[in-house]
């Protein structure tokens, strides 16, 4: 863009994705060290999500072929949900058996 009135360019503004942090937050979000402390957020008494937790919180846990037909949801909501739990800060984890 050019500025009429001194016919000299005009600097670029800053562009980006809206995801992306400016150049002044990008410094400031650097140089901080603190993370913050979340806490866990209880779910719902009586929802898919609190059924979900207590089926991961037995001793032998949970398969997602478990967690399926306990909820009657599809496998991609299933994990999706677990993906949810995981950003509540629930510790959940995944392995393989053999076989």
């Amino acid at each position: 863009m050019t500025d009429t009135i001194e016919n000299e360019t005009a600097p670029k503004r800053w562009r980006d994705m809206a995801r992306r942090l400016t150049p002044a937050a990008e410094v400031e979000a650097s140089t901080s060290t603190s993370i913050p402390n979340v806490e866990r957020k209880p779910a719902k008494p009586g929802s898919k999500a609190t059924l979900i937790l207590g089926m991961l919180e037995r001793a032998e846990g949970a398969t997602l072929a478990q967690l399926v037909a306990a909820t009657s949801w599809l496998p991609h909501t299933t994990r999706a949900a677990l993906t949810g739990l995981k950003k509540k800060s629930h510790n959940v984890t995944s392995t393989k058996t053999d076989g």
